[in-house]
């Protein structure tokens, strides 16, 4: 096999293997919050990322015309609890879209986007 090839192979394995450490070591990192909501009893957790697969679906909804449905899909993919764990899943989205005070669900991903605008600031990205 000719080695220029392999040579770029090998480079681009290294490339990938950099970008995915980073990422998992960004994923790894600590919760943010809490942002404290008395009406649902509960503190709201979120990392300040989330997967590229995760973002389109919001993007998707977003660039749809749906954007409040996009602001209901961004909390269940970023609400958690102080261990880490989702507080929503797909399954309470007809829930969240329909029986949930909209002013809450809003005010809580504002606070999160907030932060999470203010922390990409301020380190420069």
């Amino acid at each position: 096999m000719n080695t220029k090839v392999e040579k770029n192979k090998a480079e681009k394995n290294r490339l990938i293997a950099k970008a995915t450490a980073h990422f998992e070591t960004i994923l790894a990192g600590g919760l943010k919050g809490p942002i404290a909501v008395p009406e649902w009893d509960q503190d709201v957790y979120w990392k300040t990322t989330t997967t590229m697969a995760e973002e389109a679906r919001v993007i998707e909804l977003t660039q749809s015309g749906k954007t409040t449905e996009g602001l209901v899909v961004q909390l269940i993919i970023k609400a958690l609890d102080e261990d880490g764990k989702h507080l929503f899943d797909m399954g309470d989205k007809p829930a969240l879209m329909n029986r949930v005070d909209p002013a809450i669900i809003l005010r809580v991903v504002t606070s999160m986007n907030n932060d999470i605008a203010e922390e990409e600031t301020s380190s420069g990205n």
